[in-house]
């Protein structure tokens, strides 16, 4: 009998040019309440299937964008089973909204591969570059976006040849692209459903003051798909506890921001989004945002945001900053 270890690809092993698939995925309402129970997010659209209908003019209620976005990136995660963690996302553009009842495909391609310096004491590893490409059951490209994680190597000796240079990884499309891009959507019944639109201007922050506890981390991780063993199995991460999923704590920013923000529509793109420090089960988490920039357009207000997150481990209160990201969000 011939036995076949199936346990992930080492940094090795993923040499630019590769392309991976995955299972297609199709959004349903168990999906959405799975969600709403992980994060509590109060982004009207996807909670509000009247108001849906009325503002897309699509029956299918519209399906949350962190929701399709984590499945995406679950999507990718066959790359990436061995990560320690994933650094950075980069140019994530939410080109066509999603709604429950489409279905999800995802193709991953290596774009480039750096072998990071060696150090006394620590086992070689290298960052690999993966382009994301997402579409939907009518070939509509729906998101398309850069992550770079952190895998360690076979050979804790390595001495690879990769060394490709990642900063100009992943570009946010120009804002007109992301202007043209809103989709047509009926604003009149959205500012119907609202007692009162605020948007505030540029030079605002806004600091949300109620923390939340990261509860249920492997549960999103099965889930979306996603195969990162460090979220599973405790042993496999550096921490000695499972290290959470990025897309939870990005998710829980974001059903914060929600909160200071109760009018916006969805998001449209990231421009970065960068893990700076881990997060652990049980971790508190809180969020501040700062408007950037607040772009009147004819579909209504493009907002750029920089939001940071904040936690605090165990009983104590001493904050570690582990998220900053800067993204773009649409409202009427």
């Amino acid at each position: 009998m011939t036995t076949i270890d199936i346990s992930g690809p080492w940094f090795e092993d993923l040499v630019p040019g590769l392309e991976f698939d995955a299972p297609a995925v199709t959004l349903t309402p168990g999906h959405a309440a799975a969600h709403a129970a992980l994060f509590g997010d109060r982004l009207r659209l996807p909670l509000d299937h009247p108001t849906s209908r009325a503002v897309t003019g699509i029956d299918a209620p519209l399906a949350h964008p962190l929701l399709a976005i984590n499945v995406a990136i679950g999507q990718t995660t066959w790359a990436s089973q061995r990560v320690k963690a994933n650094l950075f996302y980069r140019g994530l553009h939410l080109e066509h909204p999603v709604h429950l009842g489409d279905t999800l495909y995802t193709r991953t391609r290596i774009v480039g591969a750096r072998q990071n310096r060696r150090q006394a004491g620590r086992a070689a590893s290298g960052i690999v570059a993966l382009e994301m490409t997402t579409t939907n059951q009518r070939d509509e490209r729906v998101l398309h976006f850069w992550r770079c994680p952190l895998i360690p190597c076979r050979n804790p000796e390595a001495e690879t040849a990769l060394a490709d240079d990642l900063e100009g990884i992943g570009t946010t499309p120009p804002r007109e692209a992301l202007v043209a891009g809103l989709p047509r959507w009926n604003l009149g019944a959205f500012r119907r459903s609202l007692a009162r639109a605020v948007v505030p201007s540029a030079g605002v922050r806004l600091r949300i003051g109620a923390r939340d506890t990261v509860t249920s981390a492997p549960e999103l991780v099965r889930l979306t798909l996603n195969m990162a063993m460090a979220h599973t199995d405790s042993k496999l991460s550096y921490l000695g506890e499972r290290l959470v999923y990025g897309g939870h704590t990005i998710s829980m920013a974001f059903a914060q921001v929600t909160r200071a923000l109760p009018d916006l529509l969805t998001l449209v793109a990231w421009e970065s989004c960068d893990h700076v420090a881990p997060v652990v089960e049980n971790d508190r988490l809180r969020t501040e945002v700062e408007v950037l920039e607040r772009i009147d357009v004819p579909q209504g207000v493009l907002v750029k945001l920089h939001a940071e997150c904040f936690a605090s481990r165990a009983s104590g209160d001493e904050e570690t900053r582990v998220l900053d990201w800067k993204f773009y969000a649409w409202s009427a």
